[in-house]
């Protein structure tokens, strides 16, 4: 999604799935320590950078060289266009660097977000059945648990409040990334401190989410806290920020929130899955928030009485004989 429809590359699937190998190397190693010895992660990580560069080159070469036909802007074209009107052309290079930026914004955020929610989902199974009896009251799913043809549009979603609540409640107490980095443009005091204009200063999602005075019970996950009944993000200008804040405020957030409600909805709707392992995995935050070896989880599809759909090695497994 990132590299078709946030950049507008048209890259073969067996180039594609060489990239992200490359670039899965690179996201392991990309907060090394910065020693460069041979087989040392800073190595690794600059090696799959160079890699990745010269194969995004290719794919930014094609694009320049093929305009017709588009019906839309991406993020690409956007970052070009905003240069062209500031007066100045970026270079390859800027390209290169800006495009690698927006696919680990893009990959590795969203990849964050939806281990984290398929987890809670896990974890509050009342939470998962409360987002069926939505589905069902919009048509979305048969009472028999068959999911309704066409029904999945975009103004559907938007009418789901309580799969709304769900996806905000996973972005506040799970966000991916920890903040941001900020220029300071004027001088200014802070609980008795002087920030001089020209600073770098780094504002703390998580610390703010952890502290926010709105929010209630800030360790329960709890989504009906942004109900309208409750509304607790609604308090404040700057409680809630999950995608950052200001004119420099998450460009892809709504395509995120879109991929995550859809994902909950095809959980919802069309299968049974459980966790895999003895118990949950722990909590990593660097690069982004992700279990440790990552989530192991049982799918399994479903039947039109919503009965599992076993494998047929785990049919046997548990026939009777």
């Amino acid at each position: 999604m990132a590299i078709r429809v946030l950049l507008g590359f048209s890259i073969p699937e067996e180039d594609l799935g060489h990239l992200f190998e490359v670039y899965q190397q690179f996201v392991e190693n990309v907060f090394s320590l910065p020693v460069d010895l041979p087989f040392s992660g800073y190595r690794r990580g600059i090696q799959a950078r160079q890699t990745l560069q010269k194969g995004l080159e290719k794919a930014i070469r094609e694009k320049l060289q093929c305009t017709q036909g588009k019906d839309y802007s991406d993020a690409l074209d956007l970052l070009i266009e905003s240069s062209k009107e500031h007066g100045k052309e970026m270079t390859m290079q800027e390209l290169k660097d800006g495009t690698l930026e927006l696919i680990f914004a893009a990959y590795a955020t969203t990849a964050s977000a939806s281990t984290s929610l398929i987890m809670q989902l896990l974890k509050h199974p009342t939470v998962l059945e409360k987002l069926r009896e939505e589905l069902r009251a919009h048509g979305i799913l048969h009472s028999g648990g068959c999911p309704c043809e066409g029904t999945l549009r975009l103004d559907t979603l938007s009418g789901l409040r309580y799969l709304d609540c769900v996806i905000k409640e996973v972005m506040r107490l799970f966000t991916p990334i920890s903040g941001g980095y900020r220029t300071v443009l004027q001088t200014f005091e802070l609980d008795g401190f002087q920030i001089p204009k020209g600073w770098s200063v780094m504002y703390s999602i998580r610390d703010t989410h952890d502290t926010a005075p709105v929010f209630k019970d800030v360790n329960v996950f709890d989504p009906d806290r942004f109900s309208q009944a409750r509304s607790e993000d609604k308090d404040g200008r700057f409680h809630y920020l999950p995608f950052g804040g200001g004119v420099r405020t998450c460009l892809g957030k709504h395509l995120a929130k879109l991929f995550l409600k859809v994902l909950a909805v095809e959980l919802a709707s069309t299968s049974r899955f459980e966790l895999a392992s003895r118990t949950f995995p722990r909590i990593t935050l660097v690069p982004v928030l992700h279990p440790v070896d990552g989530l192991s989880v049982k799918f399994f599809g479903l039947d039109s009485n919503q009965n599992k759909i076993l494998p047929e090695t785990e049919a046997m497994l548990s026939a009777t004989v």
